[in-house]
């Protein structure tokens, strides 16, 4: 029977409880909520579990050293003396990332590079020679993590940031981050119980995470590989066990999930993409301008949508579009839960609806909002009769 030890996922601001409860319901033990991260316990089994199934993870880190540094040397030295030949061999590659928050060490590169140097000069001094860098893919990620004087080192057990699925074919412009759209999709509370549109739907990220939210598909299963494939200790027999246990776990979606742009670009990248994660059958995309558009059914709907900041996509004029948007929603959507992401706060003002909820949230470093919308069938009053 393996033993439980400690774990970190990081994560994005505002989606530290939806990844506590993620890895709750996966099983994890001593879940506790940090800055951007969580830390739990879980076995070898539930590494590989928490990076095939967390949604809204960026990265699982297992700490394997914990100790004081108060100078370059004193960190050489400690890093030096860990016993690196348990965890790659010399013919591997490696690569360190580094964050400090420290008034002693000031510079995360140069922390990288001095922990670099003492692992290869470990590995020359003991083997007489040394294991290279590969930045892009290393054998072995390393992170150092100096918080005033306390380094935690720890190895990267996902490999390249797991908001990489693996679906992505094609980007539009301004892609939304894949951890990004599935917390807001969970926020939101929609978990497949009706129809979904994003009817400024880019490359499509929105509908195929949303498709996997609803089919209980695991989010990393069409990524090529995890960090920890490349371990001395992986495990491929238990790994294919808990990759057919996640996948038996899928569940049948009986609504649809449609996705609208008005770029045709737009519209066949998203294609694209929903067909490089196998989810046309659940996926509808088409060539639509949602400003002149209307709701289709009488169903309720979920809409959830990223439109242009006036950042990344210049708009001709930022408020007018807000406020069409505020429009269409109003007279044409209703029995909709509308959900938009933004960081033009100002713009926001001008769609002219009172929004229920608001919540902070960052699209790469943009501070936003994410809104929530009712649009009542008839009045609100008349609903809460």
């Amino acid at each position: 029977m393996t033993t439980n030890f400690r774990m970190v996922a990081k994560t994005l601001y505002g989606l530290e409880e939806l990844l506590a409860q993620e890895l709750r319901q996966l099983g994890a033990s001593a879940v506790e909520l940090g800055n951007r991260s969580v830390t739990f316990e879980g076995d070898k089994g539930f590494m590989y579990k928490a990076n095939l199934c967390c949604r809204t993870a960026i990265k699982i880190l297992v700490p394997i050293a914990s100790f004081n540094v108060f100078n370059e040397d004193d960190l050489y030295r400690k890093i030096y003396e860990m016993p690196w030949e348990k965890h790659m061999s010399v013919n591997g590659t490696l690569a360190v990332h580094a964050t400090v928050f420290s008034e002693v060490f000031t510079h995360s590169q140069y922390i990288a590079l001095k922990t670099k140097d003492a692992i290869v000069d470990r590995f020359r001094d003991r083997e007489g020679k040394r294991p290279n860098v590969d930045v892009d893919h290393p054998s072995l990620r390393i992170n150092v993590h100096i918080d005033r004087n306390i380094c935690t080192v720890s190895l990267d057990s996902s490999g390249e940031s797991l908001h990489k699925r693996g679906y992505k074919v094609e980007n539009t412009l301004a892609p939304i981050n894949e951890v990004l759209a599935a917390g807001i999709i969970m926020l939101s509370g929609w978990n497949g119980q009706c129809d979904f549109l994003d009817p400024m739907c880019g490359s499509g990220t929105f509908l195929t995470e949303a498709a996997m939210i609803a089919c209980n598909i695991p989010p990393n299963i069409n990524r090529d590989e995890f960090g920890f494939e490349l371990w001395p200790d992986f495990d491929l027999d238990l790994y294919e066990t808990i990759e057919a246990a996640a996948l038996k776990r899928a569940r049948d979606f009986p609504f649809k999930i449609y996705g609208y742009d008005k770029d045709l670009n737009a519209v066949r990248k998203a294609k694209e993409n929903v067909k490089g994660a196998n989810l046309q059958d659940f996926i509808e995309v088409h060539r639509k301008d949602f400003l002149e558009s209307k709701k289709e059914t009488e169903r309720p709907m979920y809409l959830v949508f990223n439109p242009p900041y006036d950042e990344r996509l210049s708009v001709r004029d930022i408020t007018e579009l807000y406020k069409n948007i505020g429009n269409t929603l109003k007279r044409n959507y209703p029995g909709t839960q509308a959900w938009m992401i933004t960081s033009n706060l100002e713009a926001l003002k001008f769609v002219g609806l009172r929004p229920s909820k608001r919540i902070k949230l960052f699209n790469g470093k943009l501070e936003a909002r994410l809104v929530r919308y009712e649009m009542y069938e008839g009045s609100k009053k008349a609903n809460k009769n």
